[in-house]
């Protein structure tokens, strides 16, 4: 297996340990949606927060098959997009009082820690680096000459 992007992301025990942690969250996520109450709120906000919270596992593997720079750093905005949104639902959960905030504050941690992560590899991936340093213009013909030479020649 090749390592992506190495130059952003560092080690493939890196990319490895990501994917097994955006996989367990995924897991996490699916077992707070299950244990949510059955009300109509809860469901509703629920898909919501299933539907974010387990992308971010899946469009994370998409980011590691990135065949260019340009598509690297669009999944990994996708995946940021998720990561935040899933924080998102979750607060939306305990601020509605569906959930109590300390039932939900570790998953809520961990989807903090995770964008973090995600937004930290971004940055740097999405920098443009620097045009090449451009050599200086040939010089002119009037530039080769000495100065004596130039100061000698009569005004017009």
């Amino acid at each position: 297996m090749r390592e992506p992007h190495p130059e952003i992301y560092g080690s493939l025990e890196f990319v490895e340990d990501m994917k097994d942690r955006t996989k367990a969250f995924a897991i996490r996520i699916i077992r707070a949606f299950n244990a949510l109450p059955k009300t109509d709120a809860a469901r509703t906000i629920g898909r919501q927060f299933l539907r974010s919270g387990t992308s971010v596992g899946a469009n994370y593997r998409a980011v590691c098959r990135a065949r260019s720079k340009k598509e690297f750093i669009a999944k990994l905005g996708i995946v940021i997009e998720e990561a935040d949104e899933t924080a998102f639902w979750l607060d939306v959960l305990a601020d509605a009082n569906i959930v109590s905030r300390p039932r939900i504050t570790p998953l809520l941690q961990e989807a903090h820690e995770l964008l973090a992560i995600f937004s930290a590899s971004y940055h740097p991936a999405n920098r443009t680096p620097p045009p090449p340093t451009q050599p200086p213009p040939p010089p002119r013909p009037i530039d080769l000459l000495p100065q004596s030479s130039i100061d000698s020649f009569p005004p017009h």
